[in-house]
Order: C-alpha cells, then sequence, then structure tokens
C-alpha cells in the first residue's frame, strides 16, 4: 500500500492555501510535514483524511484506509478509559483493546472517567484510539502536544510498532521523533501564490 498525493491543492476558509503538493509514502514508511504556523499542515491532513475535499488534485487511497488524529482529543468525558477504546474498538471492528491500553501505559487508568484525566493522559488517550481502528494509515497532527517525556518516547514507540507492521504515519510535528529513515516534507514550497488584487479604476471615472 502506498498515499498518494498528486498535484494537490487545499483551501482555507476559502482560500487556497497550498497547492501543487505531491509525494508518496510506501508501507512501513513515515512522512513528517514541516513548515511555520499556518502553512497549511492541518489544511493538508484533513484534506488527505478525506474531511474537506481538495481544491485541485487527487489523494489515494480514500478515507476508509485512514485514521486521524487531531488536535481535539476524540474522548467522551463521562466514559472511563476503557469504555472510550472499547468504543472506537467495536465502530472499527476490533475487538481488543488491551494492545493499545499497555503501549500507551493506560492500563492503570483502564476505569477512571476519561473526564479526570490530566491534560497528557487525555492526549494518550486520544492517541491510543488510532491503535483500535485497525487503518493502516495514521494521520497526526502535533500529537506531542501535553505530552512529557516518557509519553512522548511512548507514543514513538507505537508509531514505530505500526510501522513495522506494514502502517503507513503522516505527522505534522515541530520535534524529532527519532523514527528510522522517516522522510521530511518542507511545506514552504507549495504555500499557494496570493492573487493579484483585481485593478479598479474607480477614482479614474472622477479625472
Amino acid at each position: 500500500m502506498e498515499m498518494i498525493a498528486t498535484n494537490l491543492a487545499c483551501t482555507r476558509g476559502g482560500l487556497r492555501v497550498l497547492e501543487g503538493v505531491d509525494f508518496a509514502v510506501a508501507s512501513g514508511r513515515a512522512l513528517v510535514l514541516r513548515g511555520p504556523n499556518g502553512i497549511g499542515k492541518t489544511t493538508l491532513l484533513r484534506t488527505l483524511a478525506g474531511l474537506q475535499p481538495p481544491d485541485e488534485g487527487t489523494v489515494s487511497p480514500g478515507p476508509d484506509a485512514v485514521a486521524y488524529a487531531s488536535h481535539a482529543d476524540g474522548i467522551k468525558a463521562t466514559l472511563s478509559v476503557a469504555e472510550n477504546l472499547a468504543f472506537w474498538a467495536s465502530l472499527h471492528g476490533v475487538g481488543d483493546i488491551s494492545a493499545a491500553l499497555r503501549d500507551f501505559n493506560m492500563k492503570s487508568l483502564e476505569d477512571r472517567p476519561a473526564g479526570g484525566l490530566s491534560a497528557g493522559q487525555k492526549r494518550r488517550l486520544g492517541l491510543a484510539r488510532m491503535a483500535v481502528t485497525g487503518r493502516p494509515i495514521w494521520l497526526l497532527d502535533e500529537p506531542t502536544v501535553s505530552l512529557d517525556v516518557d509519553s512522548v518516547a511512548l507514543f514513538a514507540t507505537a508509531v514505530s510498532g505500526h510501522l513495522k507492521s506494514g502502517g503507513i504515519a503522516v505527522i505534522a510535528t515541530h520535534i524529532d521523533l527519532g523514527l528510522q529513515d522517516a522522510e521530511v516534507l518542507q511545506l514552504g514550497p507549495f504555500k499557494a501564490v496570493a492573487p493579484e488584487p483585481a485593478h479598479d479604476d474607480f477614482d479614474g471615472a472622477f479625472l
């Protein structure tokens, strides 16, 4: 399997922010998206996830192969940690949540209501959702926000395991996760060129 973007253009708020984006990520590989704040990393990930249509170009495969983790953790505060993961696992036809609890160090918290977790624990739970989707492509938007050093290492290990099993990861992050052979895509060269303002000869009518 490959994730392929061809001549992709993305818009935010009706304005084009990226254009001409081309890449291919093979099974077992990670692509790290880099660029300054506002360049369009989130917009690109949302387009890859099928949450918004591209302004131009194509993405394959479709959203059925993709799991997306955004800035929001996507958890139900009134459900326990285990109940949150069980919900997502059942939604995607995956029965076992034990590996996700282990890999994200949530086993001791499995009976705690998600609303009572710290910010970092909520983030770990939100990321653990990826492991119970069974989807081969993980799209991750600044996944290490709120995570301490040990939790970042847990996350990096989980991503490495996903890649070793033939998965794909596309990650927007400013930090080095230590992922072996990860490719880096700088988005600066794909920044859309703002259109020239229309000529207004309003004043000329009075000359």
